[in-house]
């Protein structure tokens, strides 16, 4: 058999938890502001230098206007000397003066300009180490922007492309788990999720519905679609003849089961003195019986109509189920003292209760070895018919698991057992069916939609997982938050509440019989055939409800069989057979509506009013103690796993997995021809769109006679 792509076929699955582990990187980091190139040194010094210029002008035009004043005088003293105006001698020293200042002036100018010359070429240094240091810092600024672009660039691809519901497994070495609370809708959710994964990988399930609300119909429905052996769905009391838990059961055995189912209707009033009454009673009346086979319920009430002396014996005489040796024997088995006459109507009592079970076994149904098994009670039996059916099958369970060898290792989820509506049997019947479970090994979910007082003693005892769903119940929500703890807080998705409103309104079902004279609800057209014929003890312990093999009888078979099987994929089965399939595909129709309804929700407080107003399929579950507690919050939505950013891998292992993807790299800037050395390449803008999940097939034998191999594509 293939397995199936992350399932473990040794984990049962309780629903998915909404987590982001890598948080949205935000907008892509902006270029620097000082991106433009700064000014050329050349166009900086012109600027400079004139300014100085104007000023050395300014300061030296004092000098200038001396030496050209000297200059002037200088040429009219040589000009009178010339006419004969100005005395030579006169005008010599005149000259001479005159020329003196002008050389004194014209030196302070050559000098001025000489420093001006010097203090250009000093600020044409200090301009092209300034444009040098701009031009460093701006390749820094670029190289860290090329580094953070590169950063977020990984940041968001690991953003797009994480998973964001990952799958909540029962963890190792736990062998219960305890649901408390939830509507039938969000039971439903929660037996498909964990149901369907178990039977995709090739397990086996058995379901006890005692609420009444028929919670496992869209399960059966699925299996029935995948194709193979169809269901075995018995609706009590409807398929009470059909059902023979009791047929292989010691006499003890069968009087502590029939003890155990009378007293159901008297819920928690009866006293282990009394039950011990009534098993010794029904043990010696048991044994007063003949014959090799198994003793039916309706020949232990006729028996017991018998020791009461109540009726005409010869009734049950005609009808095959007392001889009258035995009804000789009945009647001698006790006296009529006042001690005796207690006993008598006890039994009486005892009887009258057992008109119930009468029909158990009569008709035995004889199906083919299917993975699915459903015992329901109808929802329109009576409440006390619906006590003694249910404590009936729970003890005869009960019994029939005690017997099986318990496995090496831990316990397996591989054939897990789902008791819904457990609230409804007597304190000591839950007790003994959760030893047995645990001593042979064997999964057990238990569900309890109210927690009266002997459920709030054992929900959560011993090696189990507690799972708490809505509470309506304002006392029921109080000693939940108080068993939880009410200081953690989740983030509760939009999708969960979203698909939970739309669950609630359009959740409803019931149970079609696939072992009476009803309709079967499987699907399938011929194609093949097969033939076989053969001898063997084929008869297995439990008629079929468990699969345990023991017993038996000769028997042999010849014949030739044709058909085929259609399959489905359980995805698409999910999505479009089941009321969680169709919102969920509503709320996440397109990519945009996906988005919007993966998006943070609000945030949730283990307190009493918000377990009273909790989604449908929304669960807190907690399990370890001290320092090793967990608690989380997850949603049991099965149409969850069809979405491409739901997996099958616990959170904490896909952390570990991925926690090498978003570690940071050291970048290196690569030189390219073009481009300087502390120039940044440009980055790509990342492409938003998730990665769609890759779609793999499971492939399933069918275990029903002939048929083709079931294909489950996901």
């Amino acid at each position: 058999m293939t397995t199936w792509p992350g399932a473990d076929p040794e984990r049962l699955y309780l629903g998915w938890q909404y987590a982001t582990p890598h948080a949205d990187p935000g907008p892509a980091p902006s270029l620097p502001v000082s991106a433009d190139q700064p000014p050329t040194p050349h166009q900086a010094g012109d600027g400079w230098l004139a300014a100085q210029r104007r000023e050395e002008n300014l300061i030296n035009w004092p000098l200038k206007a001396a030496a050209a004043t000297a200059a002037v005088i200088a040429c009219v003293l040589a000009a009178g000397a010339a006419a004969g105006w100005v005395p030579v001698v006169i005008a010599a020293l005149g000259a001479a003066g005159c020329l003196v200042a002008a050389v004194r002036c014209g030196y302070q100018l050559w000098r001025g300009e000489r420093l001006l010359r010097a203090r250009a070429s000093a600020e044409l240094v200090r301009a092209e180490r300034l444009h040098a240091d701009q031009e460093r810092r701006l390749a820094q600024e670029r190289a860290s922007h090329a580094r953070r672009a590169h950063e977020w660039q990984a940041q968001r691809s690991a953003f797009t492309r994480q998973k964001r519901w990952y799958a909540v497994p029962v963890p190792e070495g736990i062998d219960r788990v305890d649901v408390a609370g939830g509507t039938l809708a969000g039971w439903s959710a929660a037996l498909t999720m964990s149901a369907a994964y178990r039977l995709a990988t090739g397990g086996e399930v058995t379901v006890v519905d005692l609420s009444g609300g028929a919670v496992a119909a869209d399960l059966a429905g699925l299996c029935a679609a995948a194709g193979g052996a169809p269901p075995a769905i018995w609706v009590l009391p409807h398929d009470l003849p059909r059902l023979d838990l009791a047929s292989s059961l010691p006499p003890g055995s069968l009087a502590d089961v029939l003890a155990l189912s009378v007293s159901a209707a008297g819920r928690q009033e009866g006293s282990a003195r009394d039950l011990a009454v009534d098993t010794a009673i029904l043990q010696r009346v048991i044994e007063a019986l003949d014959g090799p086979g198994p003793v039916q319920v309706a020949r232990v009430a006729a028996a017991l109509r018998a020791l009461a002396q109540v009726g005409d014996p010869r009734t049950d005489l005609a009808a095959g189920l007392l001889t009258e040796r035995e009804a000789g024997a009945l009647g001698t088995l006790f006296g009529q003292g006042a001690t005796d006459r207690v006993v008598l109507e006890r039994a009486l009592g005892m009887e009258a209760q057992l008109r119930t079970l009468a029909s158990a076994g009569t008709e035995p149904a004889r199906l083919p070895r299917g993975r699915l098994r459903v015992i329901a009670v109808d929802r329109r039996a009576s409440p006390q018919s619906a006590a003694i059916l249910g404590s009936f099958v729970v003890t005869a369970l009960t019994q029939l698991i005690a017997r099986a060898p318990a496995g090496p290792g831990p316990a397996s989820w591989r054939h897990p057992l789902f008791l819904l509506g457990a609230e409804r049997l007597r304190d000591d019947v839950l007790d003994r069916f959760t030893d047995a479970c645990e001593a042979s090994k064997s999964g057990l979910v238990l569900g309890y939609r109210t927690l009266p007082p002997h459920v709030r003693q054992r929900i959560g005892r011993g090696n189990a997982v507690t799972a708490f769903m809505r509470l309506g119940n304002a006392e029921d929500a109080k000693a939940a938050s108080e068993q939880v703890g009410m200081a953690y807080r989740f983030v509760l998705s939009q999708l969960t509440e979203t698909v939970g409103e739309s669950v609630t309104d359009t959740f409803g079902g019931s149970y079609t019989s696939t072992v009476g004279d009803s309709a079967s609800i499987a699907t399938s057209a011929s194609s093949n055939e097969s033939g076989s014929a053969g001898t063997g003890r084929t008869i297995p312990v439990g008629g079929g409800v468990l699969p345990l093999r023991d017993g038996g009888s000769r028997s042999a078979q010849t014949g030739t069989s044709w058909g085929t099987t259609q399959s489905v994929s359980l995805t698409e089965g999910i999505s479009t057979s089941t009321a969680w399939g169709v919102s969920t595909s509503r709320a996440a129709g397109d990519s945009e509506s996906l988005a919007r309804s993966l998006q943070r929700s609000r945030e949730l407080v283990v307190e009493p009013s918000e377990l009273q107003r909790l989604p449908v399929t929304a669960m807190i579950v907690s399990y370890g103690a001290g320092a090793e507690r967990q608690v989380l919050l997850a949603d049991a939505n099965p149409a969850i796993g069809a979405l491409p950013v739901a997996t099958l891998a616990p959170l904490t292992e896909s952390s570990r997995a991925g926690a090498d993807f978003t570690g940071r790299t050291e970048f290196t800037e690569p030189a390219a021809p073009g481009r300087a050395p502390g120039q940044a390449a440009p980055v790509p803008w990342p492409d938003p769109r998730p990665w769609p999940a890759p779609r793999t097939e499971l492939t399933l034998p069918s275990r029903g006679g002939g048929g083709t191999p079931l294909a489950w594509p996901w």
